[in-house]
């Protein structure tokens, strides 16, 4: 059997096992291991022992948990209800200003969990039912709850980065520079939809009324100081970090420490909240785990296959395809498997064929993490089985259907789309701010 047919079959069966219900890190580190013995016999047992070993040497993964923990702490003690009230009555005399106020919340919230998931439930329990209750078009913020809580896996501190760093073995510190300016790129392009949709359209976003606008200077600066909070515990995270008197790994345990005791001070640290906060932490770090384990098994198969090498000839030589068309094909590919699948399962089922081939094209693996990312929010959102598209139904009012969600996603969909091409058009949007701070 050629090594291409190899490579199809082991697609095919990790397919299979996907479509069957299995887990994703069972799927495709099952494959792996398999096809590592039956190719090599009982030496290829080596290759996931190997893959395991690395994982546990790679230092800056002790990330990932004191992220998540950081994100939990500060979701869990209602800290994000008070940026949320921060942005109501700062933003209301605007006309859908409650709307663009809910962006902002998102991108704190992006720069506080680096998981869409939390996003989608602050803005679903908190945003979704104020700006009903006030009016707002039900089909309009249901788009803007979703389009806001997919900046998580693009602002710093992304989860999903530190998965691609860990495949790509990219340097995770210029991965997160690379998607700030990107992330807050397409925050803007949302708050400016938003504005002039509402202008346009003041029935989608009434401004608040005059009895709920009239609070006193001192709450409104009360409630600036409360929402500024998490601005200051990313700042004491990530500001040693980029002028280097910190390492990544202790750079995320200040940002969990801080978050720790900012919810000790404020009296919001109970018993419950630290308990939810390490059993979510436990689960969300082993599955990741798990998921980079058995994506470097399966990595270490093709890159021994040399399956990569194939493919590159299949499509340059024998197709003749320029770089950039391929380019584009391996996007749209991502669009079609974010119908059923989700970020991270997305990125190790195709990071070992993608990542060499993105590298082997000449392209920047740094620029292309942040194309990936991009991507995998357009695909989450895209019709008919888009990830959070289902993810919103389930949190919904019942008022809310699944036609009024399909519906509501399509102009945010096509403002992520004008982003992505302009990062493809530009990469220094991606590139700039990364090669400003590790050039100094």
């Amino acid at each position: 059997m050629s090594y291409e047919m190899i490579a199809i079959v082991m697609f095919s069966s990790m397919m299979l096992m996907l479509m069957t219900g299995q887990r994703v890190f069972g799927a495709i580190g099952f494959v792996g291991a398999l096809a590592g013995v039956l190719l090599w016999g009982t030496g290829g047992v080596d290759i996931p022992f190997s893959s395991a070993m690395k994982l546990m040497k790679w230092y800056p993964l002790l990330t990932l948990p004191m992220f998540v923990f950081m994100g939990y702490v500060l979701s869990e003690s209602r800290i994000a209800d008070d940026l949320y009230r921060m942005f109501h009555v700062w933003m209301g005399p605007v006309r859908g200003g409650l709307a663009i106020g809910t962006i902002g919340l998102m991108v704190l919230i992006s720069a506080m969990n680096g998981l869409s998931v939390a996003g989608m439930a602050i803005g679903a329990t908190i945003a979704l039912p104020e700006l009903l209750r006030r009016g707002y078009d039900k089909i309009m913020v249901t788009g803007v709850i979703q389009a806001g809580s997919s900046l998580g896996i693009l602002v710093p501190p992304s989860v999903v980065l530190v998965l691609y760093a860990m495949i790509a073995r990219q340097p995770v510190g210029q991965l997160w520079l690379a998607g700030v300016l990107p992330g807050l790129m397409m925050a803007t392009l949302f708050i400016f939809y938003i504005y002039f949709r509402c202008r346009l359209q003041p029935e989608l976003g009434p401004v608040l009324p005059a009895e709920e606008r009239d609070v006193p200077m001192a709450e409104k600066l009360r409630l600036l100081r409360a929402g500024v909070l998490p601005l200051v515990i990313f700042a004491v995270m990530m500001v040693p970090f980029v002028k280097g008197w910190t390492s990544l790994v202790e750079s995320s345990a200040v940002g969990a420490t801080a978050a720790l005791l900012a919810a000790i001070l404020k009296g919001r640290m109970t018993r419950r909240v630290f308990e939810v906060s390490v059993r979510q932490t436990l689960a969300i770090s082993c599955m990741f785990m798990w998921i980079i384990l058995a994506a470097l098994a399966f990595g270490a198969i093709f890159d021994g296959l040399g399956a990569v090498k194939a493919i590159e000839s299949l499509f340059r030589e024998k197709l003749g395809l320029s770089p950039w068309l391929i380019l584009i094909l391996m996007q749209l590919s991502f669009i079609v498997m974010g119908t059923f699948l989700d970020d991270t399962a997305m990125l190790v089922i195709v990071a070992p064929l993608y990542v060499p081939l993105v590298d082997a094209l000449g392209f920047d693996l740094i620029w292309y993490g942040v194309l990936y990312t991009i991507t995998t929010q357009i695909a989450y959102m895209t019709p008919p089985f888009g990830y959070n598209l289902f993810l919103m139904r389930a949190m919904a009012p019942p008022e809310i259907g699944l036609r009024d969600i399909y519906r509501s996603i399509i102009p945010f969909v096509f403002v992520m789309t004008v982003a992505l091409s302009l990062v493809m058009l530009f990469p220094q949007i991606a590139l700039w701010l990364p090669g400003y701070v590790y050039g100094h």
